[in-house]
C-alpha cells in the first residue's frame, strides 16, 4: 500500500493537484524520511513538464539557401526544427518509432491497405486563424506528386491513385497497390501541412502553420526565432514560450556557446572530444542510437565512377573500424555499403561484413584498367564534423590498393545546394538522416526516379532488379516474404550501388543541466526525432 499511496502522491504532484507541503507531509506520515521525501519531491517537479522560457538551439548545419517552403527542405537539422515549430503533419513518428496521428484524429485503412481514411482533428487552426480542413492537406499533398514537382520526396506518391475529400473533416487516398508503411510517409519533414487558398494552392512563404510555434524572425543560415502558438491543439506540448535557433557551424564555437550558456542546446557534438563535457560543469551528453550514416557517394553519372570495379576497389579500400573509432570516437557502428541500419526492421543480419583488403582493391583496380587512378574527394564539414578527417583516412588506406585520392575541402554555405547530388562532382562526402521504414529510407535515396538518388544508381542490371523488388516490397504483407525482398535489396545497393557507407553515428546532444526531457527519445531524426522544441522543458 506504502508504493501504491506514492505512486498517487506523485501523480497529484505532477498534476498540481497538492503543492509542495502536502506531498512531503503525505509523504512522511506514510513513512519516508523527510530527507527522502525533500529528495522525491525535486525528483518528481525535475520529471515534470514545466512551462516557460526561451530554448535557444545551436545547430551544425544550415546555409543561406534555407526556405520556408517545407518542400525546399535539404535535411539539414536546422530545417527539420524550423518546420516542426511552425507546421505539423498529419502523422507523426513516435519516440518507440511507431506511427501515430498529428492532424489526423484517427486513421483507417482497407482493402489491405490500398485506400486510407485519414479523420482530422476539430481543433486544429493555422497561426493566421484559419481552420484545418481537408483541402489543405489534399493541396499539400499534390504539390508533391505533381507532374512537374521538383519534391525531393515525389517518387515516394507517385504511387497516389487519388485523393479526395469525404465530408467536412476526412481525406480518402487511394493507392496503386497495397502500402502497409503509407502512414509513415507522410510523417516526413517536408509534408507539413500548409493553408490552401481553395484552389489546389498552398502558401509556401510565410510559415503560416498549424505548429506549436510562431515564427518572428528568420535570416537564413543565421537565425530563427519563434513565440508559442497560444492555440497550438497539444495541450500537453510546448512548453517554452520562445524558440531560438542559431546556426553554428564550427564545432569548437558551438561547444563554447554551451559552456559559456548562450545556448541551451548544441547537436552533433564531436564524438572525439564528448568525454571532455564530462568534465565541464553545467552541461551534460545525450547519446541516442540512431539510423544517421555516414557515406561517401560515387556518382555513376560521372566516369569513372560508372565502373562496378572501380565502385569495389574503393569499398574494399576503406579501414571501416578505424573510422567509426577515429571520427566517431568510438560512437557508432561500421557500415555496409547499404543505409539500413541494425537498429531498423528487415536489417540483413546474414550479408557479410565488408572488410578492408587492399590487395582484392589492387586486383578490381587492374581488371578496371585503372591501375595509378587519380580522384578528387569532396569533404565538407556540412555533411559531416571531422568529414575531411574521415577522406583522408581512405586517402590513405586506399593507396596500398594503388588508388591515389586527393582531398578537396569545400565550404559548408551552399554544400547542399550546389555540390551534393550534382552531375559532375563525382565523389563526395555524406550522410543520410534515416527514415523509419525500409522502402522510405531505399525509395527516398536509391529509387532510379528519385530526385535524392545522389548516386545516380541507375541503368544496371542491379539497379533494374533492385526497382522492381522495391515495388514489389511495398505491397507485400507477408512479413516474412517482405523481409526476404529487403534483405535483397540491401544486398543489391552492397554489391552494385555507389556508396560506400562506412558508419552509422549515435547521436550526440549537448544539453545545459536544466534542459529536461522525457526518458524514452526518438532516434528516428537527431533532437528527439528533431521535436525537442514541443518535447522538452527547462527544469
Amino acid at each position: 500500500m506504502k508504493a501504491e499511496h506514492l505512486a498517487d502522491l506523485k501523480a497529484k504532484l505532477t498534476s498540481r493537484k497538492i503543492d509542495r507541503r502536502q506531498f512531503i507531509t503525505s509523504a512522511v506520515a506514510a513513512g519516508v524520511t523527510l530527507p527522502a521525501a525533500l529528495s522525491m519531491h525535486s525528483a518528481v517537479l525535475a520529471a515534470t513538464p514545466k512551462r516557460g522560457g526561451r530554448l535557444r538551439q545551436g545547430f551544425s548545419a544550415g546555409s543561406t539557401s534555407e526556405s520556408l517552403d517545407a518542400l525546399k527542405s535539404t535535411g539539414a537539422v536546422v530545417e527539420l526544427c524550423n518546420n516542426w515549430c511552425w507546421g505539423s503533419n498529419l502523422t507523426e513518428v513516435q519516440p518507440d518509432g511507431s506511427i501515430a496521428p498529428e492532424l489526423a484524429e484517427s486513421i483507417e485503412a482497407s482493402d489491405k491497405a490500398r485506400t486510407w481514411v485519414f479523420k482530422l482533428r476539430k481543433d486544429v487552426t493555422f497561426h493566421n486563424g484559419k481552420s484545418l480542413t481537408p483541402e489543405d492537406v489534399i493541396a499539400s499533398i499534390n504539390r508533391h506528386r505533381a507532374e512537374n514537382s521538383p519534391s525531393p520526396v515525389k517518387s515516394l506518391f507517385e504511387p497516389i491513385e487519388d485523393i479526395s475529400r469525404d465530408g467536412d473533416d476526412q481525406v480518402v487516398i487511394r493507392l496503386e497497390a497495397p502500402n502497409a508503411d503509407f502512414p509513415f510517409l507522410l510523417s516526413d519533414y517536408r509534408l507539413v501541412i500548409m493553408a490552401s487558398d481553395g484552389d489546389g494552392n498552398v502558401d509556401i512563404s510565410s510559415g503560416n502553420g498549424t505548429g506549436p510555434y510562431v515564427i518572428e524572425t528568420f535570416d537564413p543560415g543565421v537565425r530563427a526565432f519563434f513565440k508559442r502558438n497560444p492555440d497550438y491543439f497539444k495541450a500537453d506540448r510546448a512548453h517554452f514560450d520562445e524558440i531560438e535557433h542559431l546556426v553554428i557551424l564550427d564545432a569548437a564555437a558551438r561547444l563554447n556557446a554551451l559552456t559559456t550558456g548562450a545556448v541551451d542546446v548544441i547537436d552533433a557534438v564531436e564524438p572525439k572530444t564528448a568525454h571532455l563535457m564530462a568534465r565541464v560543469g553545467g552541461v551534460r551528453i545525450q547519446e541516442v542510437t540512431g539510423t544517421q550514416s555516414r557515406n561517401m557517394v560515387m556518382r555513376l553519372d560521372t566516369p569513372p565512377f560508372d565502373n562496378l570495379d572501380l565502385r569495389l576497389a574503393l569499398k574494399l579500400s576503406a579501414k571501416r573500424q578505424e573510422m567509426v573509432d577515429k571520427i566517431e570516437g568510438g560512437h557508432g557502428i561500421v557500415g555496409n555499403d547499404h543505409q539500413i541500419s541494425p537498429a531498423q526492421q528487415y536489417f540483413n543480419t546474414e550479408l557479410p561484413q565488408r572488410e578492408y583488403d587492399p590487395d582484392k582493391a589492387r586486383f578490381h583496380i587492374r581488371k578496371a584498367g585503372m591501375e595509378g587512378i587519380k580522384l578528387e574527394l569532396l569533404a565538407s564539414q556540412a555533411a559531416l564534423d571531422g568529414a575531411a578527417d574521415a577522406a583522408l583516412l581512405l586517402k590513405e588506406s586506399a593507396a596500398p590498393a594503388g588508388i591515389d585520392i586527393s582531398v578537396r575541402r569545400v565550404p559548408s554555405d551552399g554544400f547542399w545546394s550546389a555540390v551534393w547530388n550534382q552531375p559532375g562532382t563525382g565523389f563526395v562526402t555524406s550522410y543520410w538522416g534515416g527514415r523509419p521504414t525500409n522502402d522510405w529510407m531505399f525509395t527516398t535515396c536509391c529509387v532510379a526516379e528519385s530526385n535524392w538518388n545522389d548516386t545516380a544508381w541507375k541503368g544496371t542490371e542491379a539497379a533494374d532488379r533492385f526497382n522492381t523488388l522495391i515495388i514489389a516490397a511495398r505491397s507485400e504483407l507477408d512479413d516474412n516474404k517482405r523481409r526476404e525482398m529487403y534483405w535483397e535489396c540491401q544486398r543489391l545497393v552492397h554489391e552494385d550501388g555507389g556508396s560506400l557507407v562506412w558508419g552509422f553515428t549515435n547521436y550526440l546532444h549537448g544539453l545545459r543541466d536544466n534542459v529536461r526531457h522525457p526518458e524514452k527519445v526518438a532516434g528516428n531524426w537527431t533532437l528527439d526525432g528533431a521535436k525537442n522544441m514541443e518535447r522538452w522543458w527547462f527544469a
